[in-house]
């Protein structure tokens, strides 16, 4: 029996959510050896290939004057300051724990699109948020014993999603994903280097290392072209609430790959974002409004550096 359209949406969607924690997995254990900028630099330079040619095979190329369209911009703005941060706290933080904060992104994109953009967002929309926040502060212990400063840095890069989001639903639809990935991925490659001298310069890397951070790219890749199939396969509203498969995936390369189990907090907290964001979900799906989430072409998608 063939499957549905949304049914290969959501599983296209757990395939993606997949590639992206490993990409997270693989760029902690390479950031154990060197530092972020250095990660953003040769990542980068591998992803930038990989993407470069698929935009070459795809017919995707666009003048070099796209670049300057002002929601291109503020998108690749928003993902070089995520990339910084979000990296940054990674290095210095559970990966499941990382994974459960950024899941708050799709309520911040609707308390965003409310505040900024003046879309219609309900009582119960806004409830959902609030509590879905409330999950966040649950897993960040402000003022706690346990409290990690970092888990800051992880609450600033879902405010650097927003905004990468919501500039890319603005992005003309006569500029391809792939050209914008190509450019955001160029631009963080090159802001890796810029930054390599401030974040204690260039580290000599073992083979393995290099291979960490070509298998980190692959998986960036793969999670990239599978996010963009599901949203096109099925329907947002069915296929969004999959990416938080993501949190799944977090936590089983925790224990697996760094021999980490997640703490009490975290789960209860990341249960808190997982039952609002989907809730929050359902209610866009009953009222028939499409929301910025799922104009974006990544719905939610940590930053990556594409």
């Amino acid at each position: 029996m063939p499957l549905s359209k949304n049914m290969r949406g959501s599983l296209f969607m757990v395939v993606a959510m997949a590639g992206f924690t490993a990409n997270d997995a693989l760029t902690k254990l390479a950031g154990i050896h060197i530092s972020p900028a250095q990660i953003m630099l040769v990542r980068g330079i591998f992803a930038t290939t990989i993407v470069a040619l698929l935009t070459w095979q795809q017919g995707a190329w666009r003048p070099l004057r796209t670049v300057l369209t002002p929601s291109l911009l503020l998108r690749v703005a928003g993902e070089l300051v995520a990339t910084f941060l979000f990296l940054t706290a990674l290095m210095h933080m559970h990966l499941a724990n990382a994974t459960a904060i950024m899941q708050a992104l799709p309520l911040a994109i609707t308390m965003a699109a409310a505040l900024f953009l003046q879309e219609p967002v309900g009582w119960r929309r806004w409830s959902a948020v609030t509590v879905g926040f409330l999950g966040v502060l649950i897993i960040v212990r402000p003022g706690l014993e346990g409290f990690n400063v970092f888990a800051l840095l992880a609450l600033m890069a879902v405010a650097a999603c927003t905004v990468r989001d919501l500039a890319t639903s603005r992005v003309p639809r006569s500029i391809p994903t792939l050209y914008i990935a190509l450019i955001s991925s160029v631009a963080v490659t090159l802001s890796g280097a810029v930054a390599l001298v401030p974040f204690g310069g260039w580290q000599p890397m073992q083979p393995s290392i290099i291979g960490i951070l070509v298998l980190s790219s692959g998986a960036v890749v793969i999670g990239y072209q599978f996010v963009s199939m599901a949203v096109r396969t099925g329907e947002m509203s069915s296929v969004a609430p999959f990416r938080y498969t993501a949190l799944l995936w977090s936590i089983l390369l925790t224990i697996l790959v760094f021999n980490d189990y997640p703490d009490v907090p975290m789960m209860v907290g990341g249960a808190i974002i997982i039952a609002s964001g989907s809730y929050a979900f359902w209610r866009e799906r009953k009222v028939g409004r499409a929301k910025p989430a799922a104009a974006a072409t990544a719905p939610g998608m940590a930053p990556d550096g594409l």
